[in-house]
């Protein structure tokens, strides 16, 4: 099969096209023809050196932990998810191969039915994002009527789906983004939006309750900055792999609690954001999309850090 590989940590022109075996299914696993991958800066964190890469056992190695596509063998014949069912999920990446490439297995718990009223394309956008949205904003930050919640890096694939998970579960969201993208937040379910290139938040919102930081350190001192605003006792959630190192000093030092998150394969999760989506209370958005052989370039484009929304690429047609 066709797979976007690495042999080495580099810069995005690491990754060839290149012919490997296919991966042979086993136990509780499904055989997914893959149609769309996600691209996610982690995948790019790993490409480099970083994010998960000390737990790659082989080379050559395939990214791309979520993705949608068709069912081509299931682990037995009365199995829920036959043959020809269009799925949607992610995987144990770089435990096992991932969705860069024609094909991929999973284990049966990772997976959902894809939502009719969303293409492939749409549906590979999806699992990483929403799963690491749910888990910091409803698990975690635990959204609800009245709390003040201010999100960083709104704008971002996970970013914009949390605006809408917690603005969905009642939360007063203040969102920090681009000029360009502060509309479009508003939109999303933002009450109040920020202006990060114009403006210092800590200067122009009030204390809050929780703080959803998708940016850490790595930016401004974003994630320092924010404990300014957090109320004593309250908590902020952090994501980037490796973005705030001194977290929990710091946090400590504040009087407020303070954790990092990372998301796990999680079907029956995703089977709920699943509903939302279909009821149209949840939206995804792509921001481009690419074929597989350009996936150094997708790379390029999410590592300047500008995205809305989603990074995609298009496997083969479905």
């Amino acid at each position: 099969m066709r797979a976007m590989t690495f042999a080495t940590a580099g810069d995005p022109d690491v990754l060839r096209l290149e012919k490997i075996p296919m991966p042979v299914r086993t136990n509780a696993e499904l055989l997914i023809k893959v149609v769309a991958a996600g691209v996610n800066p982690i995948d790019a964190k790993t490409r480099a050196g970083r994010g998960a890469f000390g737990a790659i056992s082989s080379f050559p190695a395939v990214l791309g932990n979520d993705f949608s596509g068709i069912v081509v063998e299931s682990p037995y014949e009365a199995h829920a998810l036959q043959p020809g069912t269009e799925v949607y999920g992610m995987g144990m990446v770089p435990r096992l191969s991932g969705a860069y490439a024609d094909y991929l297995t999973v284990t049966e718990l990772s997976v959902v039915r894809k939502p009719p009223t969303l293409s492939h394309v749409e549906a590979a956008a999806v699992p990483l994002a929403a799963l690491t949205a749910w888990g910091m904003v409803v698990d975690t930050a635990r959204a609800h009527e009245g709390q003040r919640m201010l999100i960083h890096g709104a704008a971002g694939g996970v970013g914009h789906l949390a605006v809408q998970l917690a603005s969905y579960f009642g939360a007063h969201v203040i969102a920090t983004g681009s000029t360009r993208n502060l509309r479009w937040l508003s939109d999303l379910g933002a009450a109040e939006v920020v202006d990060h290139s114009t403006q210092r938040f800590e200067d122009v919102v009030g204390e809050v309750d929780a703080v959803i930081d998708l940016v850490g350190n790595v930016h401004d001192d974003t994630a320092s900055r924010s404990l300014r605003v957090l109320r004593p006792g309250g908590i902020i959630v952090n994501g980037p792999t490796g973005s705030w190192p001194t977290m929990r000093e710091e946090a400590q030092a504040a009087g407020v609690r303070a954790t990092g998150y990372r998301v796990a394969p999680d079907g029956a999760t995703l089977a709920i954001v699943t509903r939302l989506i279909e009821s149209r209370d949840l939206k995804v958005f792509v921001d481009a999309v690419y074929d597989l052989p350009d996936a150094a370039e997708a790379h390029r484009v999410i590592e300047r850090g500008h995205t809305r929304g989603k990074l995609v690429l298009r496997v083969c047609d479905g």
